[in-house]
């Protein structure tokens, strides 16, 4: 095993020609040095100087490692210096999965936050929703994942063996025309719109839609179906249903023509950030979380 100390004082010696001028140089004893080349001599089962008079002189492996010993040692400290700037955050990378309403809400606000702070950590985004979103971050695609769950929801993930980071309650919210009988209401029981058409959103919002319906004693008559949230929103503002849609994902598309109604009983879906144990004690990672923790108690 050759250690980085023993390279430096191998190097010393045969810049300097003695143990006891480069014991000089590097700031300890002479036997400290000689000590240090024995050891060096011991691991690599040869003999690497030979004294000549006051002088010491490489043999042949001994100037072989002298060569490699610069760009060795220059290769020490730069892994040093960048995994320095990685730990003090002035470099870094991470790897940040989101829904997409989390994405033009919570990740915006968090980014640029994170930028400001430290603008030597980089961080790349892609979408995917919930359970995909999770897969990604434990099979590595991933260093954080935002993502959600219903409360009561039957089949809800198991995020035991994650970090997980608790961001906020985001509420469900109706979605009706404006010129619907009951869109000036301050709040509705889903019941009150069981003879209804139904736009729906997501496949996981859709799935829960179904379960809150079915909960208030009816099956949603589902008009028209889209992943896109904007489209939701648009359908409901041509008059052709209503919807119910989570908070986050209203505040990200800022719909025209429609009102938001509360629904009693209140349904809500957890938001959080996931990450693995190791990953959370990056500091990169760390930061990551701290800010859309942040951005979420805006």
């Amino acid at each position: 095993m050759i250690e980085a100390r023993h390279l430096r004082v191998l190097r010393a010696v045969a810049a300097t020609g003695s143990f006891s001028a480069a014991a000089r140089e590097l700031g300890c004893t002479q036997p400290a040095v000689s000590q240090q080349m024995k050891a060096l001599e011991a691991s690599l089962g040869t003999p690497l100087l030979v004294r000549t008079g006051r002088e010491m002189r490489l043999t042949q492996a001994g100037e072989a490692l002298v060569r490699h010993a610069a760009g060795i040692l220059a290769g020490l400290t730069a892994a040093e210096e960048e995994v320095a700037a990685i730990a003090g955050l002035r470099a870094g990378r991470v790897r940040l999965v989101s829904f997409p309403s989390g994405s033009s809400t919570l990740v915006p606000t968090a980014l640029a936050a994170l930028r400001d702070a430290h603008p030597g950590t980089r961080v790349s985004l892609e979408e995917a929703e919930p359970p995909r979103s999770v897969e990604m971050l434990r099979e590595g695609d991933c260093d954080v994942a935002l993502a959600f769950r219903y409360e009561g929801s039957a089949g809800a993930e198991e995020w035991d063996d994650l970090v997980v980071r608790p961001l906020l309650a985001d509420r469900l919210v109706g979605l009706l025309p404006e010129r619907h009988r009951l869109a000036r209401a301050a709040s509705l029981a889903i019941g009150e719109l069981a003879e209804e058409p139904w736009i729906a959103g997501c496949p996981r919002c859709r799935g829960q839609l179904v379960e809150v319906c079915e909960a208030a004693g009816f099956t949603p008559r589902i008009d028209f179906a889209t992943d896109d949230y904007p489209a939701v929103a648009g359908l409901v503002g041509a008059g052709l249903g209503v919807a119910v849609l989570p908070q986050l994902a209203v505040e990200s598309v800022r719909p025209r023509g429609v009102r938001t109604v509360s629904l009693e009983p209140a349904v809500r879906r957890e938001i959080v950030a996931l990450t693995l144990p190791d990953l959370a004690q990056v500091p990169a990672v760390r930061a990551t979380l701290d800010q859309l923790a942040r951005a979420a108690a805006r």
